[in-house]
């Protein structure tokens, strides 16, 4: 009989788009890819490793699919993605119960390494995991087409470029990721062109920093040793002239490399979403530099004030670290106030958490005592509630087109999307249906909700 992989994600969405070219790779391999824990195998758990309460989920999930694989011996757990990157040995030697880790450039591998976990039961060879997990300078999953995985037929991640060479003090992610290499545009536009004629109306770009794609210039598809020379702003416009019913986002951009041709092209075309992630991680000069984020808080000012003369109308967003290592409270202080002066959209807000390897692990202390980077956090996320629902406020009114998505969590008799700013919106049903774009006047709001009515 077929055997089945079940995959549980966690992490961003660059760890949801890697779990679909898994799927696609062990589909193609032979095996079904179940729906659930129970009618499993294998489960693979792909991992984050950007924060140390995602890895502490990861080994809570791992210990408790332990009392499941004592009623079903049959059953094998694998650690996958950038955790099983970082904590390779460790994870193997402290979860007994993980038969094999597997990192981001080595998927390929996959079905080889589950098939060699059956042959070793066969063989009655006790106590051998597997582990790759060598880093790659040229992987990319061009030819690849992903398997969807539970998304709702709309909306979809087209990853372009993998790695990182920026190597924030605080972040693993070169690490575990290896340096920067671009997929040839071709694939991309590829992979774009068939969502659309599969029914799907928005698709995201996917890079740690998408503005850096095709500096370094990948490959030519023609194999003729000539390479793409395409950078971030081109490929964009490629992907949006495939239909203008075809909407388009991007993440992550970082402020050092927003470039002003990309604002050009974004105010081109009205399919490419209004909304800009611009993480910022500090509000204070000092702290950017420690954290070696190779931009000051004047310059990014200047690409914020950039975006708003090019698109008005464009949402911004962020993230940001609170309580880093030496963080003074004027320098949260100047966090707090650049809040103030952009008045973000949205903020993914998080208390500072030291990751082995990192130049900050090697070189900076965690010095500032956990009672009181949580005292930082919840000031600062409580200002950006008070801006969230301010900016909301001033949406009273106004008409949007809205992409269609599906039901709303609270009421079966409505529906939500998102509008260009990525915003979310909900509505009575009326004759809408998931897929469609339709008018809707906002008539109400939450900091973090839009309620409205269906224009017809």
């Amino acid at each position: 009989m077929m055997e089945k992989v079940y995959i549980e994600t966690y992490g961003c969405q660059m760890n949801f788009a890697d779990s679909e070219v898994i799927a696609a790779i062990l589909t193609k391999a032979g095996y079904g890819i179940g729906e659930s824990v129970e009618d499993a195998d294998f489960i693979l758990i792909n991992t984050c490793a950007i924060r140390d309460n995602a890895e502490q989920r990861v080994r809570h999930r791992v210990r408790e699919l332990k009392a499941m694989q004592n009623r079903r011996h049959n059953l094998r757990v694998g650690v996958l993605g950038c955790m099983a990157e970082r904590l390779q040995s460790r994870l193997m030697a402290e979860e007994e119960n993980v038969s094999f880790v597997c990192g981001p450039d080595a998927y390929r591998r996959l079905p080889g390494m589950l098939a060699q976990v059956r042959k070793n039961e066969e063989l009655r060879v006790k106590n051998e995991k597997l582990a790759e997990v060598e880093l790659s300078t040229t992987e990319t999953y061009a030819d690849i087409e992903p398997v969807r995985l539970a998304g709702n037929g709309i909306s979809a991640y087209i990853s372009i470029m993998r790695g990182c060479q920026n190597y924030c003090a605080y972040c693993v992610v070169p690490y575990t990721r290896g340096r920067e290499r671009s997929r040839d545009p071709e694939t991309i536009v590829g992979e774009a062109r068939s969502l659309f004629e599969q029914g799907y109306r928005e698709v995201t770009l996917l890079g740690q920093n998408v503005n850096s794609y095709g500096l370094t210039p990948s490959p030519s598809p023609l194999g003729d040793g000539s390479a793409m020379r395409v950078d971030f702003p081109d490929l964009l416009e490629l992907v949006a002239q495939i239909d203008p019913q075809m909407r388009v986002r991007f993440a992550t951009s970082h402020p050092k490399d927003l470039s002003d041709k990309l604002l050009e092209v974004m105010a081109k075309y009205p399919n490419i979403c209004r909304c800009i992630h611009l993480p910022v991680q500090s509000g204070s000069n000092r702290m950017l530099k420690l954290m070696n984020r190779k931009y000051t808080v004047e310059w990014y000012l200047d690409r914020v004030e950039a975006i708003r003369r090019a698109m008005p109308d464009c949402s911004i967003t962020t993230d940001v670290i609170a309580g880093f290592s030496t963080e003074t409270l004027e320098d949260h202080e100047a966090t707090l106030d650049l809040f103030r002066k952009v008045h973000y959209d949205y903020a993914y807000m998080f208390k500072y958490s030291l990751r082995e390897g990192t130049y900050a692990w090697k070189h900076l202390a965690d010095d500032i005592p956990e009672e009181e980077k949580t005292r930082r956090l919840n000031e600062i996320i409580a200002l950006q509630g008070e801006i969230a629902l301010e900016n909301n406020r001033k949406e009273v009114g106004k008409e949007y087109e809205v992409l269609v998505e599906g039901e709303s969590h609270r009421s079966k008799e409505q529906l939500f999307g998102r509008n260009s700013q990525n915003k979310v919106l909900v509505f009575d049903k009326g004759d809408a249906r998931p897929g469609t774009y339709r008018r809707v006047r906002v008539d109400s709001c939450t900091a973090a909700t839009l309620i409205g009515t269906l224009v017809q």
